[in-house]
């Protein structure tokens, strides 16, 4: 199971990366209000979505020697990936775990982070 640390650490590179690509895509600029404010949102969302159904990781992961996997083993797969994504953004924690080490929306999604 990974460390809340490196957990952490991933979670913090992969907001960085979300903001920086909506600073420089869509135009984002923080403390302006109204539904601007989304746009780092939806990156993450998107970046989650993508990668971790795609590759089984996002960048904050790989950077930190993490990957996200059906729960108790395999490929996440499209479903678990969208699912998890969806409740990382919905704000179901991603900093709470269980006595297995597992963040709340990873068990609500069938999914676990593991070390690489």
């Amino acid at each position: 199971m990974a460390p809340f640390g490196r957990r952490l650490a991933a979670l913090l590179i992969d907001g960085l990366i979300a903001q920086l690509i909506a600073t420089g895509l869509l135009g984002y600029q923080a403390g302006i209000g109204g539904l601007t404010v989304f746009k780092p949102l939806l990156v993450v969302f998107v970046m989650n979505a993508l990668m971790v159904s795609a590759a089984g990781w996002t960048i904050g992961h790989r950077l930190t020697g993490l990957r996200v996997e059906r729960c108790p083993r395999g490929y996440a797969g499209a479903s678990r990936g969208l699912a998890r994504s969806l409740l990382l953004c919905l704000g179901i924690p991603p900093l709470i775990s269980d006595a297995d080490q597992r963040g709340l929306h990873d068990r609500l999604a069938g999914t676990v982070i593991v070390r690489a």
